[in-house]
């Protein structure tokens, strides 16, 4: 199927499936991915190539957080600088941490209870920042705290990135610590 065939197919079913959803009363982006799943390859497979259907979905992400930074003032991020490292830094730790603890105790090493916990730690900015739009809860209290949370993870995931090859011993173990002393001054400076 060409490009523009396979953005036809998405298209189509998104303009049929997200107005059924909000009639149902559910979210749009549960519609997207309600979507998704009818027309990706254990349903209906119109999706066609797995790898052009990635580049869309990177493309939209992609699109989506521009989309953010325009309407992002840099006077806001100073005046959530707060949240962003009180709030944002306590949520990555210990949740985390809570998920490292779970997996040791479901009998993980801390290497890969480490990785997958503070992987777990995360959210999806795209989701969650299009489900307080949706809800126009952005500018609430919970909204902008909930902001300044999903930023500091989108920061933290360049030092995690960078701590993976040391935890997981590949490459050399001075140039591991050197690269990431680099990108932890790279974060500090943000």
């Amino acid at each position: 199927m060409s490009l523009l065939g396979q953005a036809a197919v998405f298209l189509g079913a998104a303009l049929l499936v997200v107005p059924l959803c909000h009639r149902l009363g559910l979210a749009t982006v549960l519609g997207y991915l309600i979507t998704g799943i009818l027309i990706g390859p254990n349903v209906l497979d119109w999706a066609g190539d797995a790898n052009t259907v990635l580049h869309f979905a990177e493309f939209g992400v992609v699109m989506l957080l521009f989309v953010i930074g325009l309407e992002l003032e840099p006077s806001r991020l100073w005046v959530l600088r707060r949240s962003i490292f009180m709030l944002g830094g306590l949520q990555v730790m210990v949740t985390g941490a809570g998920f490292t603890g779970i997996g040791l105790f479901l009998g993980l090493n801390l290497t890969v209870s480490a990785i997958a916990g503070f992987g777990l730690a995360m959210s999806s900015t795209a989701f969650v920042m299009q489900l307080l739009a949706e809800k126009k809860q952005l500018t609430a209290r919970h909204g902008r705290e909930a902001f300044a949370i999903l930023l500091f993870q989108d920061m933290a995931v360049i030092p995690m990135l960078a701590i993976v090859p040391i935890l997981s011993g590949t490459g050399s173990q001075e140039y591991n610590l050197t690269y990431f002393a680099k990108v932890l001054g790279v974060f500090a400076l943000l």
